[in-house]
């Protein structure tokens, strides 16, 4: 019976210390297992911070990217709107050129080079011709081009008329009637040469051997038909 109490106590003192040793190990498996876990949750947690900054920064360049869009387009429509409203501009300019052509023709004036152009069918003085001009929204023609004058000319044929052209102010100081002085002149041979006194006014279609030079002074109370010019804007 001693012996086989001792064997009992043996025993129990074997599973005690089996159970001990149990626990201990179940401790460090369960231990090692949320070491485990707490290193996937970091893992994780970095990956999903990782993430939410990458999807951040993506979002923020699609904001800019937008945003460009949206001045690139902005420009265009304004760029686009500027040369419609430019473009209907002209296009009303021209309408009302083309209506001021038409009622100006038939009124009797004649189109050349961006100005229209009245010949008169009756005579009067200088002063007297550039009034009648006036009256009807223009002035007597200033002649800046040799197409000009040949325009004119071919208008005109041998017809004397008179032209916006004067050295009433100072004698041999030529001006045309806008104030500016003569630059380029068309003179018949020996002209001007006040041939008759005081000839501060000039004339075009004198006679001549040349086409073009057909200018003449002449006193400016004789009359002749005149030319009208009205620049067209």
């Amino acid at each position: 019976m001693e012996i086989n109490k001792n064997i009992y106590e043996n025993t129990e003192v074997i599973k005690d210390n089996r159970s001990d040793s149990d626990s201990e190990d179940l401790y460090v498996v369960m231990k090692g297992e949320l070491e485990t876990q707490k290193t996937r949750n970091k893992k994780t947690e970095r990956s999903g911070s990782r993430c939410s900054r990458l999807t951040a920064v993506c979002l923020g360049l699609l904001c800019v990217l937008l945003l460009t869009v949206i001045l690139v387009l902005q420009t265009r429509y304004n760029s686009l709107t500027a040369e419609r409203d430019q473009l209907k501009k002209e296009r009303e300019g021209l309408q009302r050129r083309l209506s001021e052509m038409g009622e100006a023709c038939r009124q009797g004036w004649r189109y050349f080079n961006s100005s229209m152009y009245y010949i008169s069918t009756e005579k009067k003085n200088w002063n007297e011709s550039r009034q009648d001009c006036r009256e009807r929204g223009a002035d007597l023609v200033i002649i800046n081009s040799r197409q000009e004058q040949e325009f004119i000319r071919q208008t005109l044929g041998s017809i004397y008329a008179w032209i916006g052209l004067t050295d009433v102010e100072t004698e041999g100081t030529w001006k045309w009637v806008d104030g500016t002085g003569l630059t380029t002149g068309y003179w018949d041979t020996k002209e001007p040469n006040s041939f008759a006194g005081d000839e501060d006014c000039v004339i075009t279609g004198q006679l001549g051997s040349d086409s073009v030079l057909k200018w003449a002074d002449c006193p400016c109370n004789d009359r002749f038909i005149w030319i009208c010019e009205k620049i067209l804007k």
